[in-house]
Order: C-alpha cells, then sequence, then structure tokens
C-alpha cells in the first residue's frame, strides 16, 4: 500500500515520469494494476527492478529486508554504480541495512506514515556515512514531493515513530471520540462523524499554517485563543486539562 501511493504521488506530482518507474511485488496482480493504473513498469522480480533503477525503495515487511538487499547487491555485482537505496521498513537500522548489502552503498531510512496513502505524508529520514549531501537532498526531494519530510539523525527516528508514525492512530481515536460526544449530544452518526473528521483535518491545517509563522516555538494557549472564561471553546476544553492530555499524549509519542 505505502508504496503505491509513494508511486502514485511521484507521477502525479510529475516528480518522476511513469516511464521510470519499476516496480514489483510478490502478489502480481498488484503490480499488474499499478502498471496499468499509472503506465509504471511492472516486472517479475526485485532483481529486474534493482537492474533497472539508480534509486530503490525497499517496502516490504522488516523480516524480508535481508532477502531483498541480497537481491540488489547480486544485481549490482560488477556495476561501477550501485544505486541509492531507501528503505521505509519500521525498525530496520542502517548498520542491518549496510551489513546485508555492503558499506560503500548509499542507504537512506525512513520512516513515513499512513497519510501517504492521501498525499498528506509526514515523513523523517536518516543517512548513512556514505550518501553525499546530494545523495539525501535528491530523497528528500522525492518525500517532499509526498507531503512534508525532515533529515534527523537516526536516533531520533524511534521519536518519529512515536509521533508521526503511529500519530494517525492517536487521532483516529480522538476524532472517534469527538463523534461519540456528538451523539451523545443528539447528533445522527453519519454528521457528528463527518464534523469531527473536518473538524480535525482543518484544525491541523491551521496549527500547520501558524507553526510556520512561529517556528520553534510551543504553541501555548492555542486552545485558549477563542477568548475569555466564559467562551464555550474554553469550557469545553477544562475536562481535557483534568485528564492531562497534553501529558498522555507525550507519553505515547515516547512509548
Amino acid at each position: 500500500m505505502m508504496a503505491g501511493a509513494m508511486m502514485k504521488g511521484l507521477v502525479k506530482t510529475g516528480t518522476c515520469a511513469a516511464e521510470h518507474i519499476a516496480a514489483s511485488d510478490a502478489y502480481q496482480p498488484c503490480v499488474d494494476a499499478l502498471a496499468k493504473e499509472l503506465g509504471v513498469r511492472g516486472v517479475s522480480s526485485n532483481m529486474e527492478v534493482a537492474g533497472f533503477a539508480d534509486l530503490l525503495i525497499i517496502a516490504v515487511k522488516p523480516q524480508m529486508v535481508q532477502q531483498v538487499c541480497g537481491d540488489i547487491v547480486k544485481s549490482s555485482a560488477g556495476k561501477s554504480s550501485k544505486p541509492i537505496v531507501v528503505s521505509i521498513a519500521a525498525g530496520v537500522t542502517l548498520s542491518s541495512l549496510s551489513g546485508w548489502l555492503d558499506s560503500s552503498y548509499r542507504v537512506v531510512r525512513v520512516m513515513p506514515n499512513t497519510p501517504c496513502l492521501v498525499g498528506e505524508l509526514a515523513a523523517a529520514y536518516a543517512s548513512n556515512s556514505a550518501c553525499s549531501d546530494a545523495d539525501s537532498a535528491i530523497v528528500g526531494s522525492m518525500l517532499g514531493a509526498l507531503g512534508s519530510s525532515f533529515k534527523v539523525k537516526e536516533s531520533d527516528l524511534d521519536a518519529v515513530t512515536g509521533l508521526s508514525g503511529s500519530g494517525p492512530a492517536y487521532v483516529f481515536q480522538f476524532i472517534e471520540a469527538l463523534s461519540d460526544g456528538g451523539v451523545r449530544a443528539g447528533l445522527t452518526r453519519p454528521v457528528a462523524t463527518e464534523l469531527a473528521a473536518k473538524t480535525g483535518d482543518e484544525s491541523g491545517r491551521h496549527d500547520h499554517r501558524r507553526s510556520a509563522r512561529a517556528r520553534g516555538g510551543r504553541h501555548a494557549g492555542r486552545r485558549h485563543e477563542r477568548g475569555g472564561r466564559g467562551d464555550g471553546a474554553l469550557q469545553g476544553a477544562w475536562p481535557l486539562e483534568d485528564v492531562r492530555l497534553d501529558l498522555a499524549a507525550a507519553r505515547l509519542g515516547r512509548d
């Protein structure tokens, strides 16, 4: 799913022409469907993709990454130039990737998230020592075409996993809770769900615009911006202070 979403984003934004993309998957009908929809080159093996591309994206389950790396090494044997290898496999370190390939490979580890499926990626990435600034910039540009991306130290990727990688699940749960509140107040479920989802979506966009104007600062007091003690939004936010939602979210991001 994630690899398909990335391909769709790259083609639709014009970042990469469809004929310059090749894809393989253990489930061939998935590849055939992408080839038909996007015009990418669908092939039947990882080695075919590795022999075709100068930037490879490993988008498999963590337990399958070592095997894919072996295919990449075989396809690159005897070649003077090796591809940049990008992995979106959760928890697979740069050290492991470089060990399964070799230290001469330029390797980038990416932590994406599910909003990539709707063209709203929020990702961070870290590069190994073989990557030049130009190599990292290529990957950053590719990810930037799909949403937002940030270069970080690999040691920060665990925090990224807890925040943006797992964060959508926390947001979905909160939206569901808002919808439940609307139903308890008398709204129908479809109306409550649509209002809650739109509120979450547009609040995030508003927050992002404000963040762009105030880089680096904590957005203290945003929930109080509507008015004084008699304001309805402020009154409604007080129960969240009682349960310390801010601390709960911080713990989720850390754990």
